[in-house]
């Protein structure tokens, strides 16, 4: 009787352990499936990007194309680390620092550049007659490069804080690839808190001046300008939420190192949300923001995706 139990227990647990490795499998799975799809979207739209001069001069649409790109390197890096913990492969912190720092340049630029185009927005809604002035090819790489520059710092900085305080022996410890491997102390913890609560205050206050600004213009132009400025409104608020879901992406990594030392299978878990709520969800916002509610960029997406069957797009086109 005692060994049918035992016996019965056994089987149990194996049951269990064999659904929770094939529920595991069918998380990667989705994963692998949703990040494919993301990578062959925006592959296209870039595609669609370089075929176009009047998308290669503009303003709206190279920050565009620089945030598809962007998203999708950032993407694909966060896939491997995911695709680590998954395997439950243990790297050593030394040949983590350059991918973690990588990943963190690549997110902070993100934020940077959504706001340069709700600012770019602000300008073509609220100061229309300064837009062509203002927004120059020269002038937008050169805030490309500033963008890129500022995000940098920030990781430059806290390398050199972890350069200074982690011990020799650390580098050849093995982990799983997180920023959070770097922050050593309380205090550089905090510090890179603050910092990223300031960059999100700040990016707020600009948020909220363009949509103020752009609603004001709205209630006071009629016909195509004022369905212009509806419109601007709209993408506004989605880069709204874009930014709401890098906040909580950011947040994401103290909640998982809290799980990570209760139990392993519930980080994965977690991390499997975070990964698919926060993650893949603010970057799958730009494609719709711009590739496909700008009107001139999505009829000629469908142009390529006919395989130029349709007739040829014409080149007058609303900014919206």
């Amino acid at each position: 009787m005692i060994q049918n139990s035992s016996q019965f227990n056994l089987s149990t647990e194996n049951i269990i352990l064999t659904i929770s490795v094939t529920v595991q499998q069918l998380k990667m799975v989705i994963i692998q499936m949703l990040v494919a799809i993301f990578l062959c979207v925006n592959c296209f739209m870039l595609f669609t990007f370089f075929k176009k001069e009047v998308f290669r001069t503009t303003t709206r649409y190279i920050l565009f194309a620089h945030t598809l790109l962007n998203d999708s390197v950032l993407l694909l890096l966060t896939d491997l680390v995911a695709l680590q913990v998954y395997l439950n492969i243990l790297i050593p912190v030394e040949f983590c620092i350059l991918l973690c720092m990588i990943m963190e340049v690549l997110s902070r630029t993100t934020r940077f550049v959504i706001t340069a185009m709700c600012l770019e927005r602000y300008v073509a809604i609220c100061l229309p007659l300064r837009h062509a002035d203002i927004s120059t090819l020269r002038r937008t790489l050169a805030g490309i490069l500033f963008i890129w520059a500022l995000s940098s710092l920030y990781v430059i900085i806290d390398l050199f804080i972890f350069s200074a305080t982690a011990p020799p022996s650390y580098y050849a410890e093995e982990t799983f690839c997180r920023y959070e491997i770097l922050l050593l102390t309380e205090w550089h913890t905090y510090m890179r808190a603050i910092l990223s609560n300031l960059d999100f205050v700040v990016i707020g206050i600009i948020l909220v001046f363009c949509y103020i600004k752009i609603t004001i213009a709205a209630r006071a132009a009629s016909g195509d300008n004022k369905k212009s400025s509806s419109k601007a409104q709209k993408t506004l608020l989605l880069h709204t939420m874009q930014l709401l879901l890098c906040l909580i992406e950011m947040l994401c990594p103290f909640v998982e190192i809290v799980v990570l030392e209760i139990d392993f299978q519930i980080f994965v878990s977690v991390r499997y949300f975070h990964f698919i709520a926060f993650t893949l969800a603010s970057r799958c916002l730009n494609p719709l923001v711009y590739g496909l509610r700008d009107e001139f960029f999505f009829a000629t997406l469908k142009y390529f995706a006919c395989f130029r069957l349709k007739k040829t797009v014409s080149p007058h086109f609303v900014y919206t």
